[in-house]
């Protein structure tokens, strides 16, 4: 973290562009806190969003689109869900019990890391009134607790707004992608993020989930920056055509 801020923001917005977040893109975890999960753990999807870091930051240096990015561990706070879920401060993640989150204080943690990262994309955007929001995660290519397999190369997720990803959905396919329409989950049981800051206000968005072997290295990361980009500014044109 920097500045003891859950988030770190790289670019600056244009008024009615194009803007993204990444709410899973850190496995860091504070020196004071103990989850008490193995090392190799924080290095799997129960913890990051694994690439997403090396896309966004790809967006925001080379594309011009602006990145509001995690700095804490999913498994600190769950920063893409609301105060209220259960699923906040996660007990257990895909089979792997989380014994430091079991009786921890999660209003500490709210107030730590979850209102600040909130309240601070909430500005960023009120001050850049974008076109599109961009919400980028990524997704395991099987669950280890029901070995279910997940064949989508890309999927977009929505709530009830379902203009920009309707425009993406197609996008992508033409591309030649497979891509999952509100898979490998559905936004309308998670949208956490895009529910409060993007369907709230009316802004059209993209919550965009790449499976994790796709953009595992640079070059795939720089590559689907490229594509994410493309589909993005053909989107917001789209929306802006009568």
């Amino acid at each position: 973290m920097i500045d003891g801020m859950p988030y770190r923001q790289v670019g600056e917005p244009r008024k009615g562009g194009i803007i993204a977040c990444a709410d899973h893109a850190s496995n860091f975890v504070p020196d004071d806190i103990e989850l008490g999960v193995p090392d190799e753990a924080m290095e799997q999807h129960i913890a990051i969003d694994l690439g997403v870091e090396g896309v966004v930051e790809r967006l925001a240096r080379f594309h011009d689109i602006p990145a509001h990015i995690a700095a804490i561990s999913r498994l600190v706070v769950d920063l893409h869900r609301d105060e209220d879920d259960p699923a906040v401060m996660p007990m257990s993640s895909d089979g792997i019990t989380i014994p430091g989150n079991i009786g921890g204080n999660l209003e500490s943690r709210l107030e730590r890391f979850h209102y600040p990262y909130h309240q601070a994309l909430d500005s960023w955007i009120e001050a850049a009134q974008p076109s599109l929001i961009l919400a980028v995660h990524s997704f395991t290519p099987a669950l280890h607790s029901t070995g279910e397999q997940r064949p989508w190369e890309v999927g977009l997720l929505y709530n009830n707004d379902d203009r920009a990803a309707q425009h993406a959905i197609r996008l992508f396919r033409e591309k030649g992608l497979t891509v999952g329409d509100n898979e490998p989950y559905s936004g309308k049981q998670l949208n956490a993020t895009m529910d409060r800051h993007a369907e709230s206000r009316g802004i059209p968005y993209l919550t965009i989930e790449i499976r994790q072997d796709e953009i595992a290295t640079r070059a795939q990361q720089s590559r689907w920056a490229d594509l994410i980009a493309d589909v993005a500014s053909l989107t917001q044109l789209s929306l802006k055509s009568p």
